[in-house]
């Protein structure tokens, strides 16, 4: 009689045992399912931009676009963050490029150039053809894109009649794409040499976290 109740006392315990370990397991998959799938259903916000965007002469995380993907993790919003900025780039450059940029899926595209086109005198009709072209072919590739213009100016030393050409464009190519407008993405940072690094062009770290509160007014209405 000992025997059998010992034999049915293991007997259960070793059925809970394995029952447990069935529902850890059950649980940790479920976990790891939710993970990947969290992961998989990020939209994606493109950055696409010359220096600026790309953090010239900071840290890549002290960079504008990556301030942005803080904020939007803090906040929980299922987005993520990609930095298509390259040093250099004029308005030219990023029409040709962008077509290889688009071969990854982006929800929220984010266009910062042309600063280089004016510190180079470029004609205004120029940069205003290239960027329409480069808007345009975002919203071939992903008709449902949301869009975002960061405005630009340059210096007084341009000349009056280049400077207030130049700054109108950004704003007439938002107006017609509808697309969200950052006003002047350098604004309480452009010519203030505390925000900027030693070429009085760059901004400093300081400087990028004012930039991405002066992108993040616009961005955070469309997320």
């Amino acid at each position: 009689m000992l025997k059998n109740i010992l034999y049915l006392a293991v007997s259960l315990f070793i059925v809970t045992s394995c029952g447990t370990g069935n529902n850890q397991g059950e649980n940790t998959a479920k976990k790891d399912s939710v993970a990947v799938s969290d992961t998989a259903q990020k939209k994606t916000i493109l950055f696409f931009g010359n220096s600026l965007t790309a953090g010239l002469g900071v840290e890549p995380e002290e960079a504008f676009p990556a301030l942005i993907g803080d904020k939007i993790d803090s906040l929980n919003l299922p987005y993520k963050i990609i930095n298509a900025g390259l040093s250099g780039e004029t308005t030219a450059a990023g029409k040709a490029r962008i077509n290889w940029i688009l071969k990854q899926k982006v929800d929220v595209f984010v266009l910062e150039l042309g600063a280089n086109d004016g510190l180079r005198g470029i004609p205004v009709s120029e940069t205003e053809e290239n960027l329409q072209s480069i808007v345009d072919q975002v919203k071939i590739k992903y008709p449902d894109v949301k869009l975002v213009m960061t405005g630009m100016q340059v210096p007084p030393n341009m000349g009056s009649k280049y400077t207030s050409e130049f700054q109108v464009i950004f704003k007439r190519i938002a107006d017609k794409n509808n697309m969200a407008l950052v006003p002047f993405l350098l604004d309480k940072v452009g010519g203030i040499a505390e925000m900027n690094q030693s070429d009085g062009i760059h901004p400093t770290p300081a400087g990028h976290k004012i930039l991405a509160e002066n992108v993040w007014v616009v961005l955070k209405d469309l997320l």
